[in-house]
């Protein structure tokens, strides 16, 4: 029997790591109960409505919710050498003493958390992106020291991980550019799109709660810099007189830049085609896929991302960055763009709100997508990782199940070759 623990750094509801920690819950709780026991290690109380359907075994880490204030917190916020520490201060501290006493033959951390290194555990790390290396130029990456925060975080991930996982073949480039880590190491795992975008229950009180107009474009993102919503706005602005009815609604909560953004709908005179919504709650999410004209994504992050692929799920066309590894995630089934030019987006907007043939063929294109990686797929692959990480090495047991077993002989060429189709 082996003990597999998973570790939810993420808070419920915070977006696309509390999404990837979702469909990683469901992978593990799909191993066979005679053969795996899954320990799941959280600080938010809220994961527990999450976790107790699954029937796992539940490790609260702490009585307040949110993570103490332990040794460990205080050695990686002053970015101290992790030799002295994962040598025997590492038994001060209370969370990495924690981990450590449950005995787990791999610990799984899905939202690349410092916890990783700080407890000397078998260790299977999820690095989502290293923007703070590509996208430097944004403050919330690089402000105020973050810039070394990420850089000692992910450097010690790959000094010290078993083995990391990435989101394309473009994030595994990136690892190894970056820290050198070797290829063997690294294993794709592409996104997924939750499970809850898939009710098709339209939430009570959603009509009063938001009052959208007939048609709209749909961009749900945090109001950071990075996300450009500003060229979205002056492509809005550049052809409201030749499209009057065009709309726009912006979902997200009201932080960040938002303050500055209201004032660039004011001086842009866009009041009357633009809509923020604040906040939208996870059940209310689909509605909104369903009613839009189209997502349009024009971030600079990467390397890919879960919007379009909710997208996809609920035949809402894409237009979004042309970016990293974003080409490879979406093929021929979005509008791409350079997000750095305000008149590719202007011409991706444009076509989208005029051309009822092309939503139309974008969004059976997306349908189709959606359906070449899906849950199953995701959780074959993950098992494969598993199984190759707890049994000897370069032997793959083909026992997981009896169905994952022959789709997993190389999860690695597996999750690479769906990523390309």
């Amino acid at each position: 029997m082996k003990r597999i623990g998973i570790f939810l750094g993420s808070d419920p509801g915070s977006g696309g790591m509390f999404q990837y920690s979702l469909a990683m819950l469901e992978a593990l709780s799909a191993l066979p109960r005679d053969r795996y026991v899954i320990v799941v290690a959280f600080f938010n109380p809220a994961w527990r409505s999450y976790i107790e359907p699954l029937d796992l075994q539940i490790l609260p880490l702490g009585r307040s919710g949110r993570e103490p204030l332990t040794i460990g917190r205080i050695w990686r916020a002053a970015c101290l050498p992790m030799e002295p520490w994962r040598a025997f201060l590492w038994r001060l501290d209370p969370v990495a003493r924690v981990l450590w006493n449950e005995n787990c033959d791999l610990w799984i951390f899905p939202a690349q958390d410092h916890w990783s290194y700080l407890a000397p555990v078998q260790a299977l790390v999820t690095i989502h992106d290293l923007m703070h290396r590509y996208e430097s130029r944004f403050p919330e990456v690089s402000r105020l020291g973050r810039h070394f925060i990420r850089e000692y975080r992910f450097s010690n991930i790959c000094r010290f991980a078993t083995a990391v996982l990435v989101d394309s073949e473009v994030g595994r480039q990136h690892v190894v550019d970056s820290y050198a880590l070797s290829i063997g190491k690294l294993f794709p795992l592409p996104y997924l799109p939750p499970r809850y975008i898939f009710s098709s229950v339209t939430p009570g009180g959603f009509d009063d709660r938001y009052q959208l107009p007939p048609r709209f474009l749909f961009y749900p993102a945090q109001f950071w810099a990075h996300k450009n919503h500003d060229r979205l706005l002056q492509a809005v602005a550049a052809i409201r007189h030749s499209c009057p009815d065009v709309f726009l609604v912006l979902a997200g909560p009201k932080c960040y830049e938002y303050e500055k953004l209201v004032q660039r709908v004011a001086d842009l005179n866009l009041h009357n085609h633009v809509l923020f919504t604040g906040y939208v709650p996870d059940a209310d999410l689909p509605e909104f896929y369903r009613r839009a004209r189209a997502l349009v994504m024009p971030t600079f992050f990467g390397p890919t991302n879960i919007p379009p692929l909710e997208a996809f799920a609920l035949g809402c066309p894409v237009a979004i960055s042309g970016i990293y590894g974003i080409p490879e995630q979406v093929g021929d089934a979005a509008l791409l763009f350079d997000p750095r030019s305000v008149e590719d987006v202007t011409d991706a907007v444009e076509r989208l709100w005029r051309n009822d043939g092309l939503c139309d063929e974008l969004r059976d294109k997306g349908y189709a997508c959606s359906r070449r990686w899906q849950q199953d797929d995701f959780n074959k692959c993950l098992q494969g990782v598993i199984v190759r990480l707890l049994h000897s090495e370069g032997h793959m047991e083909r026992t997981i199940t009896s169905e994952g077993a022959e789709d997993c002989t190389e999860p690695t060429s597996k999750a690479s070759m769906m990523l390309r189709l």
